[in-house]
């Protein structure tokens, strides 16, 4: 599905407007067109910028399914960084995860009878193009399933997350959560030096699936 409200002629994919019909809105950070999981919409654009923008580092939770089964020196080269596309990504949290269970996906994935695969969670603090599955395909194990789980607010509080939602399905945030987005917007802007810097003071690459983006939900959540 197709992370916008608008369907693009000729696509195969569906887009939010065949689920959700409220005016106004649009995704803070898009997830690919092949691509499962959480999405925040929301008709404030300082909002979106927050939540996107690489400078405050709001970690995004992923659940992959990959070909393989990972080493510890896949997942060490996952969380150290990794040369994509002429950048090294910024370090990440990379872990084995157990089986989720989760409904068959439609169309479904990719087999290959003699190649097992495996879960991963892998979080991240910023949201270039296919990057998770840039980062697998860099260590040796593609990705064949993706789906973001959570989006953590860094306010000390539990991630905003899938919990309780089934595919398509979508609720307004509750009264607790309202004053918690509301929140990050009172926080007091960084200086321009200081927003090109992350933790660890490395330079943001200044890509964080800002409002807009490329064509087929290709814009990047880091999806």
């Amino acid at each position: 599905m197709l992370s916008q409200f608008t369907p693009e002629a000729g696509s195969r994919w569906g887009c939010l407007a065949d689920h959700i019909e409220v005016p106004g809105v649009y995704a803070a950070g898009r997830l690919d067109a092949d691509s499962e999981g959480l999405l925040l919409l929301t008709a404030n654009g300082r909002l979106q910028q927050r939540l996107t923008d690489p400078a405050w580092g709001h970690w995004r939770r992923y659940w992959v399914q990959v070909e393989g089964l990972a080493s510890d020196e896949q997942l060490d080269a996952l969380c150290n960084g990794l040369m994509i596309q002429g950048h090294r990504t910024l370090p990440a949290r990379a872990e084995r995860l157990a089986d989720p269970q989760l409904p068959d996906r439609n169309p479904p994935i990719r087999q290959r009878r003699h190649i097992p695969t495996s879960w991963l969670q892998i979080e991240l603090r910023e949201g270039r193009n296919r990057q998770v599955r840039r980062m697998t395909a860099a260590v040796g194990l593609p990705t064949l399933r993706l789906l973001r789980v959570a989006i953590d607010l860094m306010d000390g509080e539990p991630p905003l997350s899938l919990a309780g939602l089934e595919p398509g399905q979508w609720r307004e945030p509750n009264d607790h959560e309202q004053q918690r987005l509301k929140a990050l917007l009172q926080q007091p802007k960084r200086s321009a030096a200081s927003a090109q810097r992350t933790q660890g003071g490395r330079r943001s690459p200044g890509r964080g699936g800002r409002a807009g983006g490329g064509k087929s939900g290709r814009a990047g959540g880091g999806g």
